[in-house]
């Protein structure tokens, strides 16, 4: 059995108390919502203190989303609506979250360029979340578990976020978005067409 992240670690013991009291799993997922939204919002403004504030918020909103399903199973509160919810609360934040970076670097170098390769970004996300959801229905959800070294998921990357903000890179961010994210969407679309074809239909 894989060993939980640290980061899940984490969100397991702060949600622990919540067990027997009236917050649902799906509050959580919905303040996961919130603060990814205000996050993207930030980020839209292309203004340095405000980005700096989106980027925390991202990463903020980013933990959250261990919440809701640790509370899910601490409480027996388990639902497949509620797995879906959230996995589309997650698919809008990490699709916004790159039309916004487009958005608000439409005044850099890369002027109207920028919606446009945060638009490819984005739309390359959700079509890898698609891909992504179908392959969990259809083969569980162990099925597209990413690789754990050390306590850590490779999705941990994202925790440098702010990293890159108060660097000022997010132009370089957004060209390598825009090249991987479709490299990796027919790789997932790759990967799910070739599925056994019992499973896949």
């Amino acid at each position: 059995m894989t060993k939980k992240s640290w980061d899940a670690q984490l969100a397991h013991w702060l949600v622990k108390p919540l067990k027997n009291s009236w917050i649902h799993p799906n509050h959580l997922t919905t303040l996961r919502l919130v603060t990814g939204l205000l996050a993207t919002a930030a980020l839209a403004t292309g203004r340095a203190n405000w980005v700096n504030i989106g980027a925390g918020l991202f990463v903020l909103s980013n933990f959250l989303d261990h919440t809701d399903g640790e509370l899910a199973r601490l409480s027996g509160k388990s639902s497949q609506w509620g797995h879906q919810y959230d996995l589309a609360c997650d698919a809008i934040i990490h699709v916004l979250l790159f039309v916004s970076i487009g958005y608000g670097l439409m005044n850099s170098e890369l002027g109207w360029w920028a919606l446009l390769m945060g638009i490819v970004s984005g739309v390359s996300v959700a079509y890898i979340f698609h891909l992504r959801t179908q392959m969990e229905q259809q083969l569980g959800k162990d099925a597209t578990k990413q690789p754990n070294f050390a306590g850590f998921d490779v999705e941990d990357v994202l925790y440098l976020f702010p990293v890159v903000t108060l660097l000022s890179g997010l132009v370089p961010l957004l060209i390598a978005a825009t090249i991987g994210a479709p490299i990796f969407a027919v790789l997932t679309f790759w990967q799910y067409r070739f599925l056994p074809q019992s499973e896949a239909q």
